[in-house]
C-alpha cells in the first residue's frame, strides 16, 4: 500500500522540516498517530521513535506499535522514517518520506507512506489513512 498527500504551507521549507522531523509532534495534527514517544535509550541511531497507531472504521478498531527510526533527515527538504524492529523477527516495511520544497513565498510538503504488509486489505487502510490526511492537513497548518 502507498499513501500521497500533499500540502501547500504558508511558510518557509526550513520551519515546514521543523513539523516533519519530530514524530512525537504529530500527534497533534494526525489523529491515528495516538502516540510517539523519543527512544533516548537508543544508540548508534539518528532518532528514535516508539509509535502507537489506532484507527477505528465502523465498529472496527485497530492499533498498531511500531519502533520508527529517521534514517534520512536533510535540512530543508527530505525527512524518512522507516520501521527498525529489535526483536530480531521479520516484520512488515512502514516508511513515512516526507518531500519539502520551496513553493512560491511558501512550500510544499509530499508525503508518501509505504506499508508493505498484508493486515489490511479491501482499501480499509487507504480509506483510514485518507481522512486522517484531510482532517489534518488543517491542524497542521495552525501548528506551524
Amino acid at each position: 500500500m502507498d499513501v500521497y498527500a500533499s500540502l501547500d504551507a504558508p511558510v518557509d521549507c526550513a520551519r515546514l522540516h521543523l513539523a516533519m522531523i519530530d514524530l512525537s509532534a504529530y500527534t497533534q495534527w494526525l489523529d491515528i498517530v495516538y502516540r510517539a514517544e523519543a527512544d533516548t535509550q537508543s544508540i548508534g541511531e539518528d532518532a528514535v521513535w516508539n509509535v502507537q497507531l489506532r484507527g477505528k472504521v465502523g465498529p472496527f478498531a485497530r492499533s498498531k506499535n511500531l519502533r520508527m527510526v529517521r534514517t534520512v533527515n536533510i535540512a530543508g527538504s527530505r525527512v524518512v522514517f522507516e520501521r527498525k524492529e529489535l526483536d530480531g523477527r521479520s516484520h512488515s516495511a512502514w516508511v513515512l518520506t516526507a518531500d519539502i520544497s520551496p513553493k512560491g513565498e511558501g512550500s510544499t510538503v509530499t508525503v508518501h507512506l509505504h506499508y508493505g504488509g498484508t493486515l489490511f486489505t479491501g482499501g480499509v487502510l487507504e480509506r483510514l489513512l485518507a481522512d486522517q490526511i484531510t482532517r489534518g492537513q488543517q491542524r497542521l497548518l495552525q501548528t506551524l
